[in-house]
């Protein structure tokens, strides 16, 4: 009894979803640990932390796709944003921590997108992708002819204090790996929290019919505006954060392509899960840096990868409407159902 008793409480533990959230940054930081011994390759670690930076921008689409229902093609121009703000910020300011630089970022990407929310409130459907499209193509020409960009040539940055400069703590790749690594868990856990209060339900209803949550009380501006703003600031997280980890920006990498590999992450993955997004984030941006860096074929030919994930995006949207994690769970469900089926088939044996 006492056993059953003492176990409980780890099985509840385990059972909560901060668990997988919390292990899932240890397993993060314990390729970096193997990294410095010798056991994990420079390249793969540093890719891993690049992909968890695109991770982050995916968390953040899928609160517009996967819960509110509305479509956006606009993650380039915000991830770019917050990249050059960092950079600008960083190159001018130079005592200036990143923490607080990373709050300003914040603080602009909360203004852009509740002002695209309010747009959202006008147009609807691929109306609104094409606004958002078009606000990302502004941002992108002003990244590409703005002298205090650098134009085509990009910006790029120095030291980084992460914290006030009392401290006297210099930067390297490990340090800025766990912070991309600490920032992805913790908004992790706010994605989580979030999709499962009643806020998150609200995005759904109004994501299944926009008629039927007026009806019941939901209010479109409250949550368009907070679908807008969440995607907006994780966009603007993620390309802050790409900009002090490669420590290099430049226009070529804000492009619609990002804004369509961010959703392809998202569909091929499963919108409405944060594994599946992880796991369409790695799919997506990672399989060629972290597998197949050693394939000649494939490093010299990157179109091969560009096929393979369209073929994989079609798949999955044709016969997985909720990515490959739903057909993980749709496993896991059939397998469940089929050793309750032997029980069953054995005990009526035995009877």
């Amino acid at each position: 009894m006492q056993k059953t008793i003492s176990a409980t409480p780890w099985r509840s533990i385990i059972r909560h979803p901060f668990f997988g959230f919390i292990i899932f940054g240890i397993v993060m930081v314990l390729v970096q640990v193997l990294q410095r011994a010798g056991l994990v390759q420079y390249s793969f670690a540093k890719a891993l932390g690049q992909t968890a930076i695109y991770a982050i921008a995916a968390l953040g689409f899928s609160f517009l796709l996967g819960y509110a229902g509305l479509s956006s093609l606009g993650t380039a121009g915000f991830a770019g944003l917050g990249s050059y703000i960092t950079g600008f910020l960083l190159n001018t300011y130079t005592q200036l921590p990143y923490l607080s630089i990373l709050l300003i970022v914040i603080a602009v990407s909360i203004i852009l997108g509740a002002s695209v929310g309010f747009i959202s409130l006008r147009i609807d459907g691929i109306f609104l992708a094409i606004v958002t499209l078009g606000l990302s193509e502004v941002l992108g020409q002003v990244f590409l002819n703005a002298d205090f960009t650098g134009g085509p040539n990009g910006m790029r940055t120095g030291y980084i204090h992460i914290l006030p400069n009392l401290l006297h703590i210099r930067t390297n790749i490990t340090m800025l790996y766990c912070i991309v690594t600490v920032i992805l868990v913790l908004l992790m856990l706010v994605t989580c929290n979030l999709i499962s209060s009643p806020t998150g339900r609200a995005m759904l209803a109004m994501k299944n019919s926009t008629s039927a949550s007026q009806a019941m009380g939901i209010s479109l501006l409250k949550y368009r505006l907070l679908a807008f703003i969440m995607a907006t600031v994780y966009a603007g997280i993620a390309g802050s954060l790409h900009m002090i980890y490669g420590q290099y920006t430049d226009p070529v990498q804000w492009t619609i392509m990002f804004s369509l590999n961010i959703l392809a992450a998202c569909l091929v993955g499963g919108a409405k899960s944060i594994w599946g997004i992880l796991i369409g984030a790695l799919i997506i941006f990672g399989l060629t840096p972290l597998f197949f860096q050693d394939i000649q074929l494939l490093r010299n030919n990157s179109w091969v990868m560009s096929v393979i994930s369209g073929v994989l995006i079609i798949l999955v949207v044709m016969f997985f409407k909720g990515g490959l994690i739903q057909l993980f769970i749709n496993l896991l469900a059939n397998a469940k159902a089929w050793r309750i089926r032997k029980r069953e088939y054995r005990f009526g044996k035995d009877e």
